[in-house]
């Protein structure tokens, strides 16, 4: 059996880094991706994808990135669910990520304060 897919798109807002109660850091982000076609409106519509990322990839995620910030993820889809407090039973799919690339280039404040310690030359 294969159980793989590979994302790219942006978050739709800024990471907020949990850890497990053992202390393992735990990050859910949601990707927005553009869809390749445009609906009755002329306009792309996006899906909204629930990824959870585990370890250095949260950590790292979490550290260097924010809202609207471009992340490809390679991972596998999972099911799960739970009973909520009302006792409906709620389903989750979500892609756990195996790797994670950030591809944005480097952050805007890094950008500047690399172009601040640029030395021209003449």
């Amino acid at each position: 059996m294969i159980n793989q897919v590979t994302i790219v798109g942006r978050l739709t807002r800024d990471p907020d880094l949990r850890h497990t109660t053992d202390g393992k850091p735990v990050l859910n982000v949601t990707l927005a991706l553009n869809r390749r076609f445009k609906n009755q409106n002329g306009q792309f519509d996006a899906d909204f994808i629930l990824c959870t990322l585990w370890s250095k990839a949260a950590e790292n995620t979490a550290k260097f990135c924010q809202k609207g910030s471009v992340l490809g993820i390679v991972g596998r889809i999972q099911t799960r669910n739970y009973d909520n407090e009302q006792g409906k039973r709620v389903y989750i799919t979500e892609v756990v990520a195996e790797s994670v690339r950030f591809l944005d280039g480097k952050p805007p404040e890094q950008q500047k304060k690399e172009k601040e310690m640029e030395i021209p030359i003449f």
